[in-house]
């Protein structure tokens, strides 16, 4: 039998090993490879049977238990597969691939939290085992950890081919993280399977790279991966190709929407809606199905549909942050955190940078006009813009962990602490902006508004555009996208949740503006779009710049730059128009509940209900 084992000749095992089993008399290594053989022949069943027999006789031989969890995972006899796990790790805690395999069982469930702790443990107990890099990353994809995701997907690019599956979610990630030339090597080497599904395989492969085009703003290139993807045969394709058929519609129906054929992208977006199973793939095409409704003037439709994007989203999140669906609860846990007078008259006295030093901060709630601030900004020779970045966040988070408490912590920073701070900052910062030498670095992250006191902390010259739009079409707008962000989808998910949380935003922002004086500028969308080049002056005359009229030429440098993480990604490369400006006067019966609680705030930055 182990010659057969290692061999490869599968029915010599099964033939030997069963004619053994069936005496009586089979001994541990023989049930061991009986159910290695059956397994690999898939007879399920029979191998369940087999290491059953196995952990009943050794239930002290952790290797044992794994496997019997492996296969009923298989069989998807989901509590037998935890409950053999859990033994297993109770005999071999150090195994990383229990771990692995504890984690994958987890994200089967969707239970993504406890998914990513067993993933990441894995990869604590051996940093070099690459399935378990790859699955904990998506992991903290899925969970909002950006940082850890980051983390694990360190050196992808030099990982080995991976098999279709894996291929296709590294390199959505990849392209999530900015590494479009890396996404698309993870697909051109991804390894095939054998027999019929090698074509599927290629089809999805097909559909991804349409994708990550069309999300790159390269529609012509995505057009001619789609024409291997015809709707068609898309159309006819049996169950058991699911995962190809919505992906496929997909991607035909975001090229569709770019395309202007809005009609198209409902019909696409309803067809996978009519036939998919899973949480991410209902609310993407939910969220793509309002879009396209909403373009069409079919508003209460529109907002059905996302309501249904929301409800699904909230599957997700429930199991992610169940805290923040408490009554009362805060979905912006950063507003809890401001600075009073007296506190601040207690922050020793620190040298920071020049403003020539120091970034220019675009801050707003999502949704309010910053990613075409930072593309204008971007345009301009003397910036460089890093996409959407969470370091000030991560500067708070090092703080907590230093025992040094955020913001109350930044009393007493050291020089040389508050020094080391803003060393980590550059060091994030020239991960991504790699050569910044003479030009300025743009920071957007709209929520960077919540992070006042750490920016005027460490950069205390810094300028800061804080961009405002009318709340009612920013919560609107918000209420229509899908965010990564758990913590989002839990705001987002109805518009008295968003409503609080913008006001909660601002109330945190004026708070701290009152105290810390900082050098903002106010950039108001409507006023962009009503007199654009006097506000490109603006902006010139802010930050001090002998020619601001690069910035008028955003729109051309966002279609040749690629990937922009925000979903304004498509909104960018068209130029100033009015369409964004009162959308919300479209849906004023849904907003009417939430006008008294926007009312105090809408009229603090000048906007009428």
């Amino acid at each position: 039998m182990l010659a057969a084992y290692h061999g490869g000749d599968m029915a010599t095992v099964l033939a030997l090993g069963e004619s053994v089993a069936q005496a009586g008399d089979a001994g541990d290594t023989v049930l061991l490879l009986l159910g290695a053989a059956q397994q690999s022949q898939f007879k399920l069943d029979d191998a369940l049977a087999s290491f059953r027999r196995l952990v009943d006789r050794r239930p002290d031989v952790a290797e044992y238990w794994n496997n019997l969890a492996v296969v009923a995972r298989q069989l998807d006899d989901l509590p037998t597969a935890e409950h053999a796990l859990r033994q297993a790790l109770s005999l071999a805690p150090q195994e990383a691939q229990i771990h692995y395999n504890l984690g994958l069982l987890y994200a089967q469930q969707q239970r993504w939290l406890q998914a990513r702790e067993a993933l990441l443990e894995a990869v604590q107990l051996v940093p070099a085992f690459i399935d378990a890099r790859l699955q904990a990353a998506y992991a903290c994809h899925v969970c909002g950890d950006n940082s850890g995701e980051q983390a694990m997907l360190d050196g992808a690019e030099a990982w080995p081919p991976q098999p279709v599956e894996q291929a296709l979610i590294l390199a959505t990630m990849l392209a999530t993280q900015g590494c479009l030339p890396d996404a698309f090597a993870a697909l051109d080497k991804a390894v095939l399977p054998e027999g019929e599904q090698a074509q599927v395989a290629r089809w999805r492969l097909a559909a991804r790279r349409a994708a990550l085009h069309e999300r790159n703003n390269r529609i012509e290139q995505a057009q001619a991966e789609l024409a291997a993807l015809p709707l068609e045969m898309l159309e006819t394709l049996p169950a058991v190709n699911q995962a190809l058929r919505s992906e496929g519609l997909s991607a035909h129906a975001a090229v569709a929407a770019r395309l202007g054929d809005s009609t198209g992208a409902a019909t696409l977006s309803q067809r996978i809606l009519d036939t998919a199973q899973e949480h991410d793939v209902r609310a993407n095409a939910a969220f793509a199905l309002a879009a396209a409704l909403a373009k069409q003037g079919q508003h209460q439709q529109a907002w059905r549909a996302a309501e249904m994007a929301h409800e699904v989203q909230l599957a997700t999140a429930r199991d992610i942050v169940p805290e923040l669906l408490a009554e009362g609860s805060r979905p912006l846990a950063m507003t809890a955190h401001g600075v009073s007078h007296r506190e601040h008259d207690g922050w020793r006295t620190l040298d920071g940078p020049r403003k020539q030093d120091s970034p220019v901060f675009v801050v707003g709630f999502p949704r309010s006009g910053t990613t075409l601030l930072e593309q204008m900004l971007d345009a301009h020779p003397d910036f460089r813009s890093m996409d959407e970045r969470a370091f000030v966040y991560e500067l708070t988070e090092r703080m907590n962990l230093a025992g040094q408490p955020y913001p109350a912590g930044l009393a007493n920073l050291s020089q040389g602490e508050a020094d080391q701070l803003r060393a980590i900052y550059r060091q994030l910062a020239a991960k991504v902006v790699p050569g910044l030498g003479a030009h300025r670095l743009v920071d957007k992250n709209p929520l960077n508004m919540l992070c006042l006191p750490m920016i005027a902390r460490l950069f205390p010259e810094a300028r800061i555009i804080l961009c405002l739009r009318h709340p009612c079409d920013v919560l609107l707008s918000c209420f229509m996208q899908p965010f990564r962000s758990p913590a989002f989808m839990v705001m987002c998910s109805s518009l008295q949740r968003l409503a609080e949380g913008y006001v909660q935003a601002f109330e945190h922002w004026f708070g701290n503006v009152e105290v810390l004086a900082p050098r903002v500028l106010e950039w108001r969308y409507e006023s962009v779009v009503e007199r654009f080049d006097e506000q490109v002056s603006r902006v010139g005359q802010f930050l001090e710049l002998a020619d601001a009229s690069p910035m008028a030429r955003f729109a051309e440098h966002a279609r040749a730059k690629g990937y922009i993480s925000t979903p304004s990604y498509a909104q960018v490369t068209e130029g100033i128009h009015r369409k964004a400006v009162n959308r919300w006067h479209a849906y004023r019966d849904m907003f009417e509940p939430v006008l008294p609680i926007l009312q105090p705030m809408m009229e603090r930055l000048g906007y009428d209900a």
